[in-house]
């Protein structure tokens, strides 16, 4: 399963650093507002995950799916990718 979450402000946005540059697109990331522990539920199931934003990152760190130092800031925005196999 990939999930991908963002926090709800910033769907919309463009993104840039050096040669990276993300667009946030509602196709892709707008999908059900969730609650933080319904969050981590999906978090623990998942194999893969594409995050971005302050609120989801902390909610990873807090449930232990992500490192703080793996997360890495785009144009100001904290993002992380999970994968595991």
């Amino acid at each position: 399963m990939v999930l991908a979450a963002c926090d709800k402000e910033l769907i919309g946005s463009k993104l840039k650093k050096d040669k990276i540059c993300v667009e946030i697109t509602e196709s892709f990331y707008m999908g059900d507002i969730v609650s933080e522990e319904k969050l981590i539920e999906e978090l623990k199931c998942t194999t893969n995950a594409n995050l971005f934003g302050e609120k989801v990152i902390k909610c990873a760190i807090k449930c232990g799916m992500v490192d703080h130092g793996t997360v890495i800031i785009i144009d100001g925005v904290p993002h992380v990718q999970i994968y595991r196999v």
